[in-house]
């Protein structure tokens, strides 16, 4: 019998049998979105709701509809979390928005909501050029940063989650509990020189700063599992390495994060949750060793790169207890057909391995062919 794509999603990650293989994406970058609408493919109103909430709790609708007139089946994390945008765990409060600085050029510079001073230009929506930092110190750890890292019950909605998650947990779609993040976060606030110097001019400072942000995450996790909500894996999010490897010291990561990854996920396993995952770009071999000793055993989204990484790889030198989500080119959506099946049959091999469900490697990029997503989605329904 015909699995429902949430039950072949779990099959897969557990190694047992399934139906098919559920057509996963994790977002689309604005601008694709735009070009389809002008093009006639979606309506404008389809595309600015994704836009301005689709990362809000009650965004999964405007994804879903735009995934389901390409053929897609679901976003490959679809996730509850803290009040206001369920893939974060920020400052509470966050800091206040505003411009600083309007410059010849038409970009201004502002400070963001995690403080950092950027600079931006309207209608441009890369990543900000970093021009400063608030957190640059002790004392702007201790009067800045560490009273917006506390926990309290504000940060989640119980209710807004008890939505997503019928009481029989009979939901069609596969949900994760967003878990937070120990390092990515931090480097964040930083930056990453700032962060990078502060493992050797301030070792206690940063172990602070872990235990703060781990300490908060964990109480997120531990009280909206013990409403009896029920999510079908946990999922972290770091962003903490480049094309050669981490931005951080492995021994320093397993040293000061890894028992917090632990904590997080003996709770997990406690109430029945062992698939739990991280999101992490870059070369990450590196760090994966720790994140298996601490109970983190899927990886996503195994960033093909420049340097054409297979989760193959990853397989060969961390055996079967490693998963993987994702590992697909997602610039083939921009070429053409030969490319795409050139592509799907790259995906089938890994798919033989077991415990890996294809995914693209980042959010569908500007340049992807309306017609050529149908068409990688049609032939991947067909598997």
């Amino acid at each position: 019998m015909a699995q429902t794509n949430r039950e072949a999603f779990n099959a897969i990650l557990h190694y047992e049998n399934f139906s098919h293989v559920p057509v996963l994406h994790c977002g689309f970058w604005p601008e694709a979105l735009l070009k389809w609408a002008d093009e006639g493919h979606l309506e404008k109103s389809d595309a600015d709701d994704y836009i301005t909430k689709g990362y809000m709790p009650d965004g999964n609708q405007y994804e879903l509809n735009i995934s389901r007139k390409l053929g897609f089946d679901d976003n490959a994390v679809i996730m509850m979390g803290q009040r206001g945008n369920w893939y974060d765990v920020p400052l509470f409060p966050s800091f206040e928005e505003k411009t600083i600085a309007h410059f010849d050029d038409g970009s201004f510079s502002k400070i963001d909501l995690d403080g950092v001073i950027v600079k931006c230009k309207e209608g441009v929506r890369s990543i900000p050029a970093e021009l400063g930092h608030t957190l640059v110190d002790r004392l702007s750890w201790e009067i800045e940063y560490l009273p917006r890292l506390q926990w309290t019950p504000e940060r989640i909605d119980i209710e807004a989650m008890k939505m997503l998650v019928p009481k029989n947990n009979t939901r069609e779609r596969h949900l994760s509990l967003y878990a937070g993040s120990l390092y990515g976060k931090l480097r964040n606030y930083w930056g990453v020189v700032g962060v990078s110097f502060l493992q050797f001019d301030d070792i206690d400072l940063l172990k602070e700063c872990i235990d703060t942000v781990g300490g908060v995450s964990y109480k997120i996790v531990e009280t909206v599992l013990d409403t009896g909500i029920k999510a079908d894996f946990v999922h972290f999010w770091e962003d903490i390495c480049f094309n050669k490897g981490p931005l951080i010291q492995p021994d320093v990561f397993r040293s000061y994060a890894g028992p917090h990854y632990r904590k997080i996920t003996d709770i997990a396993l406690k109430y029945g949750i062992d698939i739990v995952s991280v999101d992490c770009d870059g070369y990450i071999d590196d760090l994966v060793p720790v994140w298996l000793d601490n109970g983190v055993n899927t990886t996503f989204p195994i960033e093909v790169g420049a340097w054409e990484y297979d989760f193959s790889t990853m397989r060969k030198k961390f055996g079967k207890e490693l998963r993987g989500i994702g590992n697909m080119k997602k610039r083939v959506l921009e070429e053409d057909r030969a490319a795409v099946d050139a592509e799907i049959e790259r995906l089938r091999r890994l798919i033989d391995l077991g415990g890996f469900v294809p995914c693209l490697d980042h959010h569908i990029t500007p340049g992807a062919k309306w017609d050529l997503v149908r068409y990688y989605c049609d032939r991947m329904q067909q598997l």
